[in-house]
């Protein structure tokens, strides 16, 4: 059965970064874009990044370019999302998430697009 765990959330003072994981089971990630989502308490669920089948194509919600940078390692069945300069505003449980079909050069971040969302995992900036 096909499921993502996401792991590497926790609480970090403003300025500093954690790296999220994201680990497949049951498919293989080679032929799948993938997604990182945040939702903040009272807030919808926003698309943060994503990154195509191969790698070769990725895309940044506005807040975090230039601070978020995602990856992939397929052997592993992996993708990343190393989070560097956190801000108070980047609080909320972020998920990962399978694109609904396996395509090559796809890179969306529109929650409706996607599929076999994880548990989440908690990420709490805070002094």
């Amino acid at each position: 059965q096909l499921q993502l765990v996401e792991s590497g959330g926790g609480l970090v003072q403003p300025g500093g970064s954690l790296r999220l994981s994201c680990v497949a089971s049951g498919f293989t990630l080679d032929y799948y874009a993938i997604g990182w989502f945040r939702q903040a308490p009272g807030k919808e669920r926003e698309g943060v990044s994503c990154i195509s089948s191969n790698g070769g194509r990725t895309n940044y919600v506005d807040s975090v370019k230039g601070r978020f940078t995602i990856s992939r390692d397929n052997a592993k069945n992996t993708v990343y999302l190393q989070m560097n300069n956190l801000k108070p505003e980047d609080t909320a449980v972020y998920y990962c998430a399978v694109y609904r079909t396996a395509v090559q050069g796809v890179c969306a971040m529109s929650p409706a697009f996607f599929r076999s969302w994880g548990q989440g995992t908690q990420v709490t900036v805070s002094s």
